[in-house]
């Protein structure tokens, strides 16, 4: 049974204009949408001794430290266990912190974006650099060592060089883990229905990702995903269990799981959620082919790629035989050794190209 668990928060003070994630701006609504995730987690958690478990979001830190605690008292957590909660740098201060300390929370997300004031405004965020440094700085002296950020690259008017310098900004103020994403415009988000300008081009955008594996390489980074790097010792535990196929428990709206097999996702629409917060709007049994191609695709995000006898062992199937063309036909993207191969910068950057030939 799952020892990792998300728990998705949808609640945000306002939404970014580049965000399609799941998240309304009703607070109004926490307390009823509280009480069904409980319902829901009584109703499917097996009681299992927690590895992990995340609060994702919309805005978990909008939520009081005792609305979190009252959550958390729902799980087995165990002295080791890994608990993260995403913060948005407008909603936390030094007394939170304390509060989050206490209560067993011992990772955190800081969502920066960006330590551009102008780029700042321009994608809608409520914080400004000032605060975004205060935060770290914050969340440090109140004790958390496993702090980690998220950067956006490819933003209206970001240079490449004011984005390498956010980087560095963050690993100065004692960041050990960094995750990097590039600008998207999605469906039925606001950029969508008026796209900014002076984005970065797919070109700039690459150009800006190789520049910060390099960079954050020199700062001893390891490049553990592709969007992903931390100090030794500091990575994700429970995006890791993703990128391992591993299974997981899912709570509230629009949350996905994957227990005994079976993918499952919730309701998406925050008040049907809350009326039944027990029904399931998809579920899905994994076939073998199918695990066989999740392994492929989610192991090929690693840093450390594929492990030749672990990836035997699993499924009973020779990787290099079974995957020679492709293999051979992207060799320069590639490297080899006697244990796993794995993706070079020039594959990572084309990832989604090489993964589709790999899956039949």
């Amino acid at each position: 049974m799952p020892e990792y668990v998300y728990i998705h928060i949808p609640f945000c003070r306002r939404k970014c204009l580049y965000c399609a994630f799941s998240s309304i701006t009703n607070t109004a609504l926490i307390p009823e949408y509280l009480k069904s995730l409980k319902s829901e987690i009584r109703t499917f958690y097996k009681g299992e001794k927690l590895k992990t478990l995340y609060f994702g979001g919309g805005t978990p830190s909008l939520l009081d430290a005792k609305q979190i605690d009252g959550i958390l008292k729902c799980f087995d957590i165990q002295k080791d266990t890994e608990v993260t909660i995403e913060i948005n740098p407008d909603s936390a201060d030094k007394s939170f912190f304390k509060e989050l300390r206490s209560i067993g929370i011992n990772r955190l997300s800081v969502g920066v974006q960006s330590f551009d004031d102008s780029i700042l405004q321009s994608i809608g965020r409520l914080h400004d650099s000032f605060k975004a440094a205060e935060t770290l700085k914050t969340a440090l002296d109140t004790g958390f060592s496993n702090i980690s950020t998220d950067f956006i690259y490819g933003l209206p008017s970001q240079s490449l060089e004011s984005f390498i310098s956010d980087l560095n900004t963050a690993i100065e103020l004692g960041v050990s883990h960094i995750s990097l994403y590039g600008l998207k415009i999605e469906e039925d988000t606001p950029f969508s229905n008026n796209p900014p300008k002076n984005i970065a081009d797919p070109d700039m955008q690459a150009d800006m990702y190789t520049a910060a594996i390099d960079f954050l390489k020199a700062k001893c980074f390891l490049h553990y995903e592709i969007s992903n790097f931390s100090i030794p010792g500091n990575e994700s535990k429970h995006n890791l269990n993703y990128w391992n196929c591993g299974e997981y428990y899912g709570f509230g709206a629009a949350a996905h799981g994957y227990v005994n097999g079976v993918r499952y996702e919730n309701n998406r629409n925050i008040q049907k959620y809350i009326s039944n917060p027990l029904k399931k709007t998809s579920t899905h049994t994994l076939s073998l082919n199918e695990k066989l191609e999740e392994a492929v695709f989610l192991g090929l995000r690693r840093g450390d790629g594929i492990n030749f006898s672990d990836f035997e062992e699993k499924f009973g199937i020779d990787f290099k035989t079974k995957y020679s063309a492709q293999l051979d036909k992207y060799k320069d993207f590639f490297v080899f050794t006697p244990e796993n191969c794995f993706f070079n910068t020039k594959g990572f950057l084309v990832s989604n190209i090489i993964l589709s030939d790999f899956l039949e």
